[in-house]
């Protein structure tokens, strides 16, 4: 049968619907969210290349300036400058395995290029970042200083005290290791934070 010309259905006494409140929430949260966990690439490849150059520009300063096995005292007889040429890895370790150190430090730095994409916590961008600029510097040592390529020995010259010898990129590796640590119990606890305050202000 036809419907009747002129003749619809009303459905002007149908209400619309409201979506829960704990839905609106979640969706602004989930924005929220969304907003705030941007990808850290810039800082990672800038605090990265920044590392990189500082700690070649110092090894090459010393390498011109001091003379090896010859220390330079600047406090005392604790800390001084001592130029050495290590085949190992950071503070003098591991001096007969260089080829490994190299092929470490290089998976290093491709996987923290390759990762930086996926990074949404800054402090754990930035231990990546100060982790992957070290062995960024320590890297070219390895590549391009004698003996050769691949087996290069790595520029130290930071001495104190008793302990081994080492360079600015062995300083921000363990840096960035203890930030890159800081960064896994601190991370939970600051996005629940950030999420109660977003919860609370749209109340």
């Amino acid at each position: 049968m036809r419907q009747a010309a002129g003749k619809g259905t009303d459905i002007s006494h149908i209400e619309p619907t409201a979506l829960p409140s704990d839905y609106s929430k979640a969706t602004m949260t989930t924005e929220s969210r969304a907003t705030r966990t941007r990808p850290y690439v810039p800082l990672i490849v800038s605090v990265m290349a920044a590392v990189g150059v500082i700690d070649q520009i110092l090894k090459q300063t010393m390498v011109t300036v001091l003379t090896p096995g010859e220390p330079v005292y600047l406090i005392g007889d604790w800390f001084r400058l001592y130029l050495l040429f290590n085949p190992g890895a950071a503070f003098s370790m591991g001096q007969n395995s260089t080829w490994i150190f190299t092929t470490i430090q290089l998976v290093f730095v491709v996987g923290a290029l390759l990762v930086a994409p996926r990074i949404r916590d800054k402090w754990e961008a930035l231990g990546i970042a100060l982790i992957a600029g070290g062995a960024l510097g320590n890297l070219i040592d390895r590549l391009f200083r004698d003996p050769g390529f691949w087996f290069g020995h790595v520029v130290d010259y930071i001495s104190v005290g008793s302990f081994a010898v080492f360079n600015v990129a062995d300083i921000a590796i363990n840096v960035g290791v203890a930030v890159f640590v800081l960064s896994l119990f601190l991370g939970d606890n600051n996005e629940d934070k950030d999420e109660d305050k977003d919860g609370g202000s749209n109340e």
